[in-house]
């Protein structure tokens, strides 16, 4: 679906019974629409205010505005540190009048969609409720052609409630109802937290295509397939108009360098108002690799055509090329076993709350990509477009979550919780469903599954996985399997891998327990891979904010070198990446605030354990040294070497380039270079050479490694002092001091030592 941006005019300022900002749609003059459905973007022009008393229902808000409202453009909540009414729980209401001028005689069909919602929505066009979506991290669409008026103002209003209950996802963590402390761990943030839009088309719809790939042959340390991969697309369609139509489907491959990789074409017919699918197959010789850092992608376009072949509407997805599998407890990625590592990350600022902008979402991905991730849940609920697609394209593993928080065994039980939880999994699945870097899903964390209702809950989601996306792993985080006294858990054994928060030297015990433990682990889930879903440290287990970083590095240093010795420990995500807003885990006396867990604070500022983090997670080593031409400095080497499989993090490292500057002690340069990097699995030695000088200068050389993807995975420096080669630096016998200071020679004079 295509945008189209000259279809929006604003107007500047409207009176309250004008109803905020206009938007203008001329769609008989669109010669577009008759050849693919249109998105028109209306994130703003809203006016909003909250509804303290609960009244906006009885008071008639759904087709009036009412006093009191603010402009606002979405994604918006009400509840970031900018807004008046952050602390605000209950109902907010948006209002939007959209202007449209439709032709009478087309075909035109009208849809509203809604990136997510949190929590509760329900939605009315001119009076006249819509629908109701209740789930505040999935996106959801309405038809609204009939309720259209054209060539009138139409006013649309959504009314969203942040709310938890115990019936909600998330809501309250009723297992630990005993505490007197209910509420889950991250923040609630009101509002339209993710984009509005409209699509406009002509009724002939492709609702969805689900994209599978295989791969056959070896493809161990190779980044391009020998044998051809088969891509099979599946391909959804609606043809909500009034009459049947003869309709083909053509689905085209490309490239990562954007060249035609394959095509396939199928004719069909659709009744008036019917559904159908279509599946085609497409062979792509000589696939290019997705590989962990090198996120090649192909983009797959399926168009749905007329019998003139004018395209009626389009969909277009990224593939990522690449066979993931579970065996002998171990992680592979095309052929190669891998041990990663990466931290979780909220959607959650200061200044955005939940309704993050690109920019923010990229900087902290950006940032994480930095400290060498390779591998996250990303937190406990679905991701915004931008966060998935940034991991396809920078080679991150991802295991999506649905946010079951800490549920009671009751919760589990409750049919409302199992319908919701089993649509938000499909939801998210439908939706992100083709993400190269989505190897698996979580349907829940640190709930009562070890007792018989959360078992029958595990089964039941296992089974919707299973229906939904045969092609993925299934799993769930689980903390009681990491709390003495360790027993068996029947319903881990149902994962594909195990998944555990374990937070030794902080709730889960000692540190130094994480061993044992791990002892435990190996013995009573002899099959089953580990990846350690959380761990770290958190603030109120020390005195003050600058003590709990410093137990924080040895926390993290300590547990990954645990880690690390149990080859089956397929990965460990640390919890987490910024400090996040919320009303638990928090200093003595305090309800809200922001939790001291991150290695930045909730302002993105570094805290020591980000350097100490970045530095342990390095996914190569190098070893510098000098070279000589009699007594003048000619060059260095460098020997260079990937992690092997007893560290963690370790993961082929293909496609990676080396960079070399050396500076004099002035900061002119002396040399500089850059060259391409065989597979390091060996050790491979790096050298630079530049003409040799009488004497040795001070210098410094800085070397940089550099993924496919341009993050850099490891810089090194090396300082020479200004000496001659095998001369100490002080005299052997000391002399007498002048009687009076020496004079200071010329900067630019020879200095003879």
């Amino acid at each position: 679906m295509r945008r189209h941006p000259l279809l929006l005019t604003m107007t500047s300022s409207l009176s309250r019974l004008a109803v905020l900002a206009s938007l203008v749609l001329p769609l008989a003059m669109l010669p577009a629409l008759a050849e693919a459905a249109t998105r028109i973007d209306v994130n703003d022009g809203w006016q909003f205010r909250t509804d303290p008393k609960d009244e906006g229902v009885a008071a008639g808000w759904t087709a009036a505005v009412p006093a009191n409202t603010r402009s606002v453009s979405v994604p918006h909540t009400w509840n970031a540190d900018t807004e008046p009414d952050v602390d605000f729980e209950g109902t907010g209401w948006y209002f939007r009048r959209l202007d449209l001028t439709l032709p009478l005689a087309a075909e035109v069909h009208v849809e509203l969609n809604f990136g997510a919602a949190f929590y509760r929505s329900r939605v009315w066009l001119n009076g006249v409720e819509v629908g109701q979506h209740e789930g505040g991290h999935t996106a959801h669409a309405f038809d609204i052609t009939g309720l259209l008026r054209r060539g009138q103002p139409n006013l649309l209003v959504v009314a969203v409630d942040n709310r938890p209950t115990a019936s909600s996802i998330p809501g309250h963590a009723m297992r630990l109802a005993g505490s007197g402390s209910v509420w889950y761990d991250w923040w609630h943030f009101g509002g339209l937290v993710r984009d509005v839009w409209l699509s406009v088309g002509d009724g002939a719809l492709v609702r969805r295509q689900t994209l599978r790939a295989t791969l056959s042959g070896a493809l161990a340390g190779r980044g391009i397939g020998e044998a051809p991969a088969q891509v099979d697309a599946r391909v959804e369609l609606e043809n909500a108009s009034p009459r049947a139509r003869r309709l083909q489907v053509v689905t085209t491959a490309f490239a990562p360098d954007g060249a035609t990789a394959a095509s396939a074409r199928q004719p069909l017919q659709l009744p008036a108002g019917g559904k159908g699918s279509a599946d085609l197959r497409l062979a792509i010789a000589r696939p290019r690799l997705w590989n962990i850092g090198d996120g090649q992608l192909y983009r797959v376009v399926t168009e749905l055509q007329d019998e003139q072949g004018q395209v009626l509407d389009t969909r277009s997805d990224t593939l990522g090329l690449r066979r993931i599998e579970l065996r002998d407890r171990k992680l592979w990625v095309n052929d190669r076993p891998v041990r990663l590592t990466g931290l979780t990350r909220h959607e959650d600022t200061p200044w955005e709350g939940l309704a993050e902008t690109r920019g923010s979402i990229l900087h902290d991905w950006d940032d994480l990509r930095a400290l060498h991730t390779t591998l996250t849940r990303p937190v406990h609920y679905p991701q915004p477009p931008a966060v998935l697609d940034y991991a396809d394209r920078h080679g991150i593993l991802l295991v999506p979550e649905i946010p079951v928080w800490q549920f009671s065994e009751a919760q589990l039980k409750d049919p409302r919780v199992q319908a919701l939880a089993e649509r938000m999994l499909g939801e998210m699945i439908a939706a992100d469903g083709n993400h190269a870097s989505i190897f698996a899903w979580s349907v829940c964390n640190e709930s009562d599954t070890r007792l018989p209702g959360g078992l029958d809950y595990v089964r039941r989601m296992k089974a919707a996985v299973r229906r939904l996306d045969p092609a993925r792993f299934f799993t769930f985080a689980d903390s009681d399997v990491s709390i003495a006294p360790w027993r068996d858990n029947a319903a881990l054994h149902e994962a594909d891998f195990l998944m555990a928060n374990a937070y030794f030297g902080s709730w889960s015990g000692a540190a130094e327990q994480v061993e044992p433990w791990l002892d435990f682990i190996q013995k009573t889930y002899p099959e089953k891979a580990l990846v350690i879903s959380e761990y770290g440290f958190v603030g109120p287990f020390a005195p003050n904010a600058a003590e709990a970083d410093r137990q924080r590095i040895a926390n993290l240093r300590q547990q990954l070198d645990a880690f690390a010795r149990r080859d089956f420990v397929a990965g460990a995500i640390f919890w987490i990446y910024q400090d996040y807003k919320s009303h638990r885990n928090l200093a003595v006396g305090e309800t809200a605030g922001y939790v001291d867990h991150g290695v930045v604070d909730e302002h993105r500022q570094r805290k020591p354990s980000y350097a100490a983090y970045q530095e342990r997670n390095a996914p190569l080593t190098a070893r510098l040294g000098w070279a000589w031409e009699g007594e003048g400095l000619s060059g260095f080497q460098a020997v260079l070497q990937a992690n092997g499989a007893a560290q963690l993090p370790s993961y082929p490292l293909l496609g990676y380039r080396a960079e070399w500057r050396m500076t004099d002690r002035d900061g002119r340069l002396i040399g500089q270079g850059a060259q391409g990097l065989p597979d390091l699995a060996a050790p491979f030695t790096l050298q630079g050479r530049w003409p040799a000088e009488k004497g040795l200068p001070a210098a410094t050389l800085r070397l940089r490694v550099l993924a496919p993807d341009g993050a850099l995975a490891l810089e090194s420096r090396l300082e020479q002092a200004a000496l001659r080669l095998g001369a100490a630096p002080f005299p052997a016998e000391a002399k007498p001091a002048p009687a009076s200071p020496a004079p200071i020679p010329d900067a630019a004079a020879p200095v003879d030592r």
